[in-house]
């Protein structure tokens, strides 16, 4: 058929097409938290190790509510052949006779049951542990990222400043020429670029930190390039950040509440177990007997254990039954905790909201018709050079506020929702 690729050339460019996939994602990675978050949870070796704990758990379910495996014992009797002319010898038709038992072991009425549901209840811990081991690393790889990203931001607006002084550097040379400025003005303005380069140093080493934090919960080499970050995750509307409704979502969907959850599933039923084993397990057995080569009687046989150890077995029961009330104290301690910690992010949240409107909408501003005035009267001789370096460290510390409570918002938000075990 014109125009059908044959299927070893479709092969080849499939296997060709691969690495350059392979290479476009590295190349943008370190772009958005989304692409981050979706890199490790396919690497990350400790959630990898948690899942695969879940999976194994799992797979104990069915072996612990199968009945055991049976016993077949064979007992040889009389194999001096005594009372014979016969010599003595091992063969089951040639000794005096030899029993056959085909043994079982049978646990009391709902025994078994109890059993496969706790360790129903034991995966459904193990799953807990494993969505917990994710929310934590996604939490942390949230909070990294807007770090990555405000270092990056407060390192352009470094540089930005760094213009900013030079432009004042060359308007101080120039009225030091003419006489206008004292030469301290010129010294001064040197000392202010030359701690500026020296911050920019430190917020370099920074970012060096940030994105080797990154690439540790990728699970990559710690020098591995990353792409600039492009942006911050939109933070919810006040609406969807209701403390009410994130309660909700907290106690049905938080991992460490399901586990602890579970837990108090695996005490209950352990629970019902013990005073399960007031009653006896049986053992049946069915034995045929040879004599030669004929088998020519049975025996059936039924055996089980008295318990008389009634002392022992309260014990137990109690001990069950302070397990189960230690779990759910344990659940309780673990939800008070998350819904306080809940109630300080959603506050933490809303304050670093505030502090960033504000600082656009009003510091900001004034900041830089602040400094323009300064400048300007500078320019004019009005306004002397304090008042001009006043001013623009107003306008640079007005854009830090700005993009540290950006940060602090994506730290509570990261955090948030790791205590309601989703994103919003």
């Amino acid at each position: 058929m014109r125009g059908t690729i044959p299927a070893p050339a479709l092969a080849l460019l499939l296997v060709l097409a691969a690495p350059t996939a392979l290479l476009a994602q590295e190349s943008s990675l370190g772009r958005t938290v989304d692409g981050l978050l979706a890199y490790a949870k396919e690497r990350n070796p400790e959630y990898a190790a948690m899942r695969l704990e879940a999976e194994a758990a799992q797979e104990r379910v069915y072996p612990a509510g199968a009945l055991p495996d049976p016993i077949l014992r064979t007992e040889l009797q009389n194999i001096t052949n005594f009372g014979s002319d016969a010599k003595p010898n091992l063969l089951p038709g040639r000794v005096g006779g030899t029993k056959y038992t085909l043994i079982q072991a049978v646990p009391f009425w709902g025994k078994r049951d109890l059993k496969r549901a706790a360790a129903e209840a034991e995966a459904d811990v193990a799953a807990g542990k494993a969505g917990l081991t994710w929310t934590e690393q996604a939490a942390r790889i949230k909070t990294a990222y807007a770090q990555y990203f405000a270092v990056a931001r407060l390192i352009g607006l470094t540089r930005e400043v760094i213009d900013l002084i030079e432009r004042i550097e060359g308007i101080t040379q120039a009225r030091y020429a003419g006489g206008l400025a004292p030469q301290q003005d010129a010294i001064r303005v040197q000392v202010e670029r030359t701690a500026m380069r020296n911050e920019l140093i430190q917020m370099e080493m920074e970012h060096h930190h940030a994105r080797s934090r990154l690439n540790a919960l990728l699970a990559r080499p710690t020098q591995s390039p990353l792409a600039a970050p492009e942006r911050l995750r939109p933070i919810p509307s006040p609406g969807k950040l209701d403390f009410v409704a994130l309660e909700d979502r907290l106690r049905g969907r938080n991992p460490q509440l399901f586990a602890d959850e579970a837990r108090i599933r695996v005490a209950e039923k352990n629970r019902d177990l013990a005073y399960r084993n007031r009653y006896p397990d049986f053992t049946v057995g069915v034995s045929p007997m040879q004599t030669g080569n004929r088998v020519n009687e049975w025996e059936l046989m039924v055996e089980f254990n008295i318990p008389l150890q009634q002392e022992s077995r309260r014990s137990q029961e109690r001990e069950a039954e302070k397990m189960t009330d230690a779990a759910r104290a344990r659940k309780e301690a673990s939800a008070n905790q998350l819904l306080a910690d809940l109630s300080e992010n959603l506050a933490g949240i809303d304050a670093a909201r505030r502090v960033e409107m504000l600082a656009q909408t009003s510091l900001l501003p004034q900041a830089e018709l602040t400094f323009q005035a300064a400048l300007a009267g500078y320019e004019t001789g009005k306004v002397d050079f304090a008042t001009l370096l006043d001013a623009q460290r107003q306008i640079r510390k007005a854009k830090q506020d700005v993009v540290k409570a950006q940060a602090e918002q994506q730290l509570r938000l990261a955090d948030i929702e790791r205590l309601i075990g989703e994103d919003i």
